[in-house]
């Protein structure tokens, strides 16, 4: 080789050197946008207080995804005020995001916000009825990942019918956002002939009347079901339920875990650790218009020992047995 032409060659690598370096260095980290109902606090850095934003981050971690060096997240909590998750949605879409994983009751606010952002679903009510999807198999557009359609409203009053197996009419909670999951529950009650009471709420300034409601018509047992506007107020629901003596049955644990009797439904933390899987999909370059919805395949049966017992209320063996939980 030439001596010169050697020479300029190690210095023209010794010079690129340190460009290349700077680039190496330089790679932009993708951000994933977190909206969560609680507290913004819960939701901040690689292991976050909230068990359901944690799965989250275990899922990537274990597609072998290094917090701070392959992702960062960009967390917000509505703090339970349903009003401030257009604004939040708003926030994360304005700092251009790579994708964003939210829970259900965000994702409207979040189909008003963007129709480019990559957006998955951490258990959506109803995507379809919502016009977040075209349809579970295809979705079309921005959205993707987890649905709780197929959680059987149904098998929530067989269980509540099989604890209270004395409940003539059971009140059920709810509100427009869950609108399919009250028509089911109408459906599933003419099926086997029960009373039902609804009381839908407007707004969560109408939660103690509606317990009112409940008691004036003498309501045996109370079917909650989540929202946006319920999941907020899982206490205090959990201690007017207790305090009218109404047994009741929810569809997330963390109503349990505040004080409620029982829960029958998906696992949360489950579908946020099966929506890494989707981020990742996405991080490679899927679009999520090709990728299917999923539908929850675990459930959990969570029973409150400690509330049944303030209610007088012996939880029959049979019940027991097929609980996955019993919180003490």
């Amino acid at each position: 080789m030439n001596r010169r032409a050697f020479i300029g060659g190690v210095a023209l690598g010794t010079l690129a050197a340190p460009r290349l370096t700077r680039a190496q260095s330089t790679r932009k980290v993708p951000r994933i946008g977190t909206l969560g109902l609680g507290e913004t606090s819960d939701l901040v850095g690689p292991e976050p207080r909230n068990p359901a934003h944690g799965a989250l981050l275990r899922g990537l971690r274990d597609l072998g995804y290094v917090y701070g060096q392959d992702f960062m997240t960009e967390p917000r909590g509505g703090e339970g005020r349903p009003e401030r998750y257009p604004s939040l949605a708003a926030e994360l879409v304005r700092l251009q995001v790579d994708v964003i994983v939210a829970p259900g009751p965000m994702l409207p606010s979040l189909k008003r916000a963007t129709s480019t952002i990559p957006v998955v679903m951490a258990g959506a009510i109803d995507p379809i009825g919502q016009g977040l999807v075209q349809s579970l198999g295809h979705p079309g557009g921005n959205f993707t990942g987890l649905s709780l359609q197929g959680v059987a409203i149904g098998k929530r009053l067989e269980l509540l019918k099989e604890l209270i197996p004395g409940a003539a009419l059971v009140a059920v909670l709810w509100d427009r956002e869950a609108l399919p999951a009250w028509r089911e529950a109408e459906a599933a009650a003419r099926e086997r002939g029960w009373r039902l009471l609804s009381l839908e709420l407007r707004d969560v300034g109408e939660i103690e009347g509606a317990f009112r409601v409940a008691a004036g018509k003498r309501a045996d047992a109370l079917l909650v079901i989540g929202s946006g506007r319920t999941f907020p107020e899982a206490r205090k629901i959990a201690e007017l339920a207790a305090r009218g003596r109404l047994p009741a049955m929810y569809g997330l644990r963390a109503h349990v875990e505040a004080g409620g009797l029982v829960s029958y439904g998906a696992n949360l933390s489950e579908i946020w650790r099966r929506a890494a899987v989707f981020v990742d999909k996405i991080f490679k370059g899927a679009n999520p218009a090709d990728l299917p919805v999923e539908q929850p395949t675990k459930f959990e049966l969570v029973i409150n020992l400690k509330t049944a017992k303030t209610l007088g209320l012996t939880i029959p063996q049979s019940v027991l047995l097929r609980a996955d939980e019993l919180i003490q």
